[in-house]
């Protein structure tokens, strides 16, 4: 998934890049010290994705401070992930961004074409879980892949789940957003050959425990292939998914 390096020595290789254009590169500063913050400039290098910005709990002078330090070292395409709508708006008025009411997400530049080896299917199972899917799937999209949303196909309705066999036999990733019992990870992941990641939500009613009974459910989950991440960690599934979906064979 290291598309950064990969491309500085492709581009070498092939003649459009000088040996000290590309050691330039690699040696420049990795991280700005802004005080309040440390932009990490050569995670893409190390990684293949460069840092993500958490909006929640940062001022709108610290957002707009980092942005602008990761733009002045070339990095156009930016994601902040759990931004408040108030923020987003006072942000956009100094840098361009787009923005997400809906999975609190935003972002500078453009979404890149898909170039992962499959599709990502984000499911959930009901309504109330969208807001969490939707900062899976986006990210999973600004990360450059293809994704298929199933919302609302949990188990208390199961024909919902079994009318998109097709798109959870061809999948290269699942995504399951659920709370109540959270059921859904373990019934795709009976169903389905490749792996599924489990997010369990904090939609629920009071025995739910803000989302703790279906973590539960989901770690204890008895399908082979199913991993979980936090409570309405959407955009820790979604990334796991990009990577997995760029996944490649090393010899």
């Amino acid at each position: 998934m290291n598309t950064q390096a990969r491309r500085i020595l492709e581009d070498v290789k092939n003649g459009s890049l000088s040996v000290d254009e590309a050691l330039l590169r690699l040696k420049t500063e990795p991280f700005d010290d802004l005080g309040y913050a440390k932009p990490d400039h050569h995670r893409a290098l190390r990684q293949g994705a460069a840092e993500v910005i958490y909006g929640e709990g940062k001022s709108t002078e610290q957002i707009i401070g980092i942005i602008k330090a990761m733009q002045e070292k070339g990095q156009e395409r930016i994601l902040i992930t759990r931004l408040c709508e108030q923020s987003a708006e006072l942000v956009s008025h100094e840098i361009p961004v787009h923005y997400d009411k809906a999975s609190r997400l935003a972002y500078t530049g453009e979404m890149p074409k898909p170039d992962g080896i499959g599709r990502v299917v984000v499911a959930t199972g009901g309504t109330s879980d969208i807001p969490v899917a939707e900062e899976a799937a986006q990210t999973a999209e600004f990360f450059g892949n293809e994704v298929i949303r199933l919302y609302d196909v949990g188990v208390s309705g199961l024909h919902r789940l079994l009318s998109h066999k097709e798109d959870i036999m061809s999948a290269s990733v699942i995504i399951a957003a659920a709370g109540m019992e959270g059921a859904l990870a373990s019934v795709i992941g009976g169903l389905a050959d490749c792996p599924v990641i489990a997010v369990p939500t904090s939609v629920g009613y009071g025995a739910s425990f803000g989302g703790i009974s279906a973590l539960l459910a989901m770690l204890n989950s008895c399908a082979s292939g199913v991993c979980t991440v936090n409570i309405d960690n959407g955009f820790g599934a979604g990334y796991l998914a990009g990577m997995i979906n760029h996944m490649e064979v090393k010899k």
